[in-house]
């Protein structure tokens, strides 16, 4: 008896990888990444990290990732119950598939914005408690974003600020008041957690 033979299995769509959820309400989903030179996915270990560190603060927040990429900050944020996500994202191809991860998902709690960050800082009207800070390495982008959340009172009282840097590069120039509140690194990149407290106040 002959038997048929089968061709390879199919069991990731055409994508250069994935990043996978860890936790909450889409614990175990994977997020397609794009092809783009531009995407550096925060990976599992840091994020894992520093969500331990926002576990006090994650239920109800509301979020804003500035420099969104793949959406893995803000989507796992959404995951553990973040009331309100917003993914700020230049690029129309990667707003496109924000749009359509979130949509997989059902992740109504998650709006994407196609805006240049400081920018779109200049028009929003919302506050938030946690912003994701993962800028483009090398161009300076914290200290300017950092300075705009302030100018343009983009903060709720107690505001948390999660920043990536590069692992050698010299600490970003933070708002009077700020100061950091956790810090690791991993590799190439430095993680840090800051406290925006004092600067709004000490509430």
């Amino acid at each position: 008896m002959s038997r048929r033979r089968r061709g390879p299995r199919v069991s990731a769509p055409a994508y250069p990888g994935r990043v996978r959820i860890i936790a909450g309400r889409w614990r175990g989903r994977y997020v397609d990444v794009l092809d783009h030179p531009d995407l550096r996915p925060t990976g599992s270990r840091i994020r894992e990290t520093l969500f331990n560190w926002l576990t006090p603060a994650i239920e109800g927040a509301r979020c804003l990732d500035l420099f969104a990429g793949t959406g893995v900050l803000g989507l796992e944020a959404a995951s553990r119950g973040a009331a309100e996500v917003v993914l700020v994202e230049q690029d129309i191809r990667k707003v496109r598939h924000l749009g359509d991860v979130a949509g997989r998902l059902g992740a109504r709690s998650v709006r994407v914005e196609h805006a240049e960050a400081l920018n779109w800082l200049e028009r929003d009207t919302g506050r938030y408690d946690i912003v994701f800070l993962d800028p483009p390495f090398h161009q300076g982008w914290v200290s300017r974003c950092c300075s705009a959340l302030v100018q343009s009172d983009r903060l709720a009282n107690g505001a948390l600020v999660y920043v990536e840097i590069e692992a050698d590069a010299d600490m970003p120039e933070w708002p009077p008041g700020w100061g950091v509140h956790r810090e690791k690194q991993a590799g190439q990149v430095r993680y840090l957690l800051v406290s925006t407290a004092e600067q709004r106040g000490g509430q």
